[in-house]
């Protein structure tokens, strides 16, 4: 079955976040889930973060489909992995699929997190990174907004898709049960839909 590797945001992803909701509904499947609780998620630096990415990607099973579903600083952290994945190592840590869900735009700022924005951009260290990655973001995401994340998917040579009212999706908006993320994990081509 593929493994499938869950990178939490600033605070982590406690119940009602949609990702606790996901990895429970996998595992029932038969899925491989990793849900690694990053250090400090309260005050996380983006250089602690890339290390323990890394562990995490390097101890990956490699035997069949591998996806990450990241969410806020967890899709920051991936994007910063992704500008600094070199041609000499990306076969071994390549992944199948990305989705990132929520990153913050380059003007978000948080006192207790440091590094991660403005994620870089890097549309061929995102290909090393993964065979095929996608974007999701709320319209009325304060941490992101619309025109942000159309200027990223645009750079990366991303497919985005914008959620009407979904705002962060995470827990507080509504996005606990999550039908086409699960959806997603079966089939790259699923749009990402409002869960109402």
């Amino acid at each position: 079955m593929p493994y499938v590797l869950l990178l939490h945001g600033h605070m982590g992803a406690p119940p009602p976040h949609w990702q606790s909701w996901l990895a429970h509904e996998l595992a029932d499947t038969g899925y491989v889930v990793e849900v690694p609780q990053l250090s400090e998620p309260d005050r996380p630096q983006v250089d602690v973060w890339l290390g323990e990415l890394r562990h995490h990607l390097e101890a990956a099973p490699a035997d069949d489909e591998r996806i990450v579903l990241a969410h806020s600083c967890g899709a920051a952290l991936w994007l910063h992995h992704a500008a600094q994945l070199v041609d000499t190592e990306h076969h071994q840590l390549r992944f199948d699929r990305a989705l990132l869900v929520s990153p913050p735009g380059p003007r978000w700022q948080h006192p207790d997190v440091h590094g991660f924005a403005p994620a870089p951009l890097d549309p061929a260290g995102v290909r090393r990174a993964a065979g095929w990655t996608q974007l999701v973001v709320g319209d009325d995401d304060v941490a992101c907004s619309v025109d942000e994340a159309v200027d990223m998917a645009s750079a990366l040579k991303i497919d985005l898709d914008i959620i009407p009212g979904g705002a962060h999706l995470d827990g507080s908006a509504g996005y606990g049960p999550w039908p086409a993320v699960r959806d997603w994990v079966a089939d790259r081509h699923t749009r990402m839909v409002t869960n109402r």
